[in-house]
């Protein structure tokens, strides 16, 4: 892959009403976001484009685990204030099976930790910064976008403004398509593009409660009813996950249900009965993933969820957005201003190395979740073989702490 040298303009070139930009994003997610904060802060215009309105980005419920690496890169680029002020850390988790709590201090083997900040809160920070602050350009609530001309190096893209009806073309040197699994970029994928899946056969019940976390730390249940899960999100909010069957109706869980399948799952011998509430978000996830090889066709470049999915099995999904957004980000930067395209031409191997250890990773975290409810006596003996080698091994327990953070992959 080549590229001419950047068309005149592509550093600052005036007013967004002009409809050329040097990087149209589509879609105002975490990556997208993230990349134009990066090209706001060089001085390069770009445009984001989001079908949603803003005030329903700021409150999408979505994950909340960011490694301790990606907020050293969000840090780096002046979008972490906020973060940094009012997130909490966790260095600890816990898994509960065969009734017993047993407590997992990852900090202690790596001296690292997590921070647990609401995707939503995050959104708000950067779609702040970028619009309000660096005074990047973007349209909410747009439809109909179409990419063009993707494999020549004049590359368009058109929509339709919500406020007039009508169609509005913006030329640009690149796109970065940042919408997700379901978004216009996934559609004009070649032939060429190669799509790897991985069905797990199972769902998670994926709960919010207007309830106070019942431990200070994230609960792994592993149960023969189904894997539980516990994720403290503020002082009043919990989030919680059920094992379900594939395609469940989550009117199929009642309030009764729901909590009584969670004080089973999660339940230990020393320890008090969760803390009830209101369940004020019930869906039910399907566990795939998914990882699209290249991440780049002529002008455009994949990012986030367009590019791979990971089951929340591991929470990985937000970081490995922004690991791809600081990549392209920087790479666009280095392109745009100074003719480099190294970081360009090494995007998508770079992405990729960390994606498939992130993948890897979460299908050994799901075999340890499901083995015991797996059906299969085999299957569950070797689960519990593996969870008791945490306990028992430092190696065993290193390598463990490492994969959860995400530090052994090249950042």
């Amino acid at each position: 892959m080549t590229f001419a040298s950047p068309h005149p303009g592509s550093a600052h070139s005036g007013p967004p009403s002009a409809q050329r930009f040097p990087v149209v994003i589509v879609g105002a997610g975490p990556a997208g976001l993230t990349i134009g904060n990066i090209l706001r802060a060089a001085s390069v215009d770009c445009l984001v484009l989001e079908v949603e309105t803003r005030e329903f980005i700021e409150r999408r419920p979505r994950a909340g685990v960011i490694e301790e690496w990606a907020v050293r890169g969000l840090e780096q680029r002046g979008l972490a204030d906020n973060l940094l002020a009012r997130a909490e850390l966790h260095t600890e988790c816990e898994f509960r099976f065969e009734a017993r709590r047993h407590r997992f201090s990852y900090h202690e083997l790596t001296g690292h930790h997590h921070f647990v900040y609401p995707q939503p809160l995050l959104v708000t920070d950067l779609v702040r910064e970028y619009a309000d602050v660096r005074g990047g350009a973007i349209r909410f609530g747009v439809r109909d976008v179409q990419l063009h001309d993707l494999d020549s190096d004049r590359p368009s893209v058109s929509y339709t403004d919500p406020e007039t009806g009508q169609r509005q073309l913006v030329h640009c040197d690149f796109v970065a398509g940042c919408d997700g699994a379901r978004g216009v970029t996934r559609t004009v994928l070649p032939e060429r593009a190669r799509i790897a899946r991985h069905d797990y056969g199972i769902g998670w019940l994926a709960l919010l409660a207007e309830a106070p976390p019942s431990s200070d730390c994230v609960l792994f249940g592993i149960h023969p009813r189904g894997f539980a899960g516990h994720m403290p999100r503020s002082p009043e909010v919990t989030r919680y996950y059920l094992e379900c069957p594939p395609g469940d109706d989550p009117e199929n869980w009642s309030h009764e249900r729901v909590w009584t399948e969670l004080q089973e799952r999660l339940g230990a011998a020393d320890r008090p009965p969760l803390t009830e509430g209101r369940l004020i978000e019930k869906r039910v996830l399907d566990m795939h993933n998914y990882v699209v090889e290249p991440m780049v066709f002529g002008r455009l470049f994949l990012a986030g969820d367009a590019a791979h999915l990971t089951a929340p099995i591991a929470a990985k999904g937000m970081n490995l957005a922004l690991h791809d957004a600081f990549l392209l980000g920087d790479g666009l930067v280095s392109y745009l201003t100074k003719g480099d395209a190294g970081g360009l031409h090494g995007y998508s191997d770079a992405c990729l190395q960390r994606v498939w250890d992130y993948q890897e990773f979460s299908q050994w975290l799901s075999d340890v979740y499901h083995g015991t409810s797996s059906g299969d006596p085999f299957r569950a003996g070797t689960t519990l073989a593996r969870l008791r080698r945490l306990f028992t091994s430092p190696a065993a327990a290193g390598a463990f702490a490492e994969q959860y953070l995400g530090e052994d992959s090249a950042t």
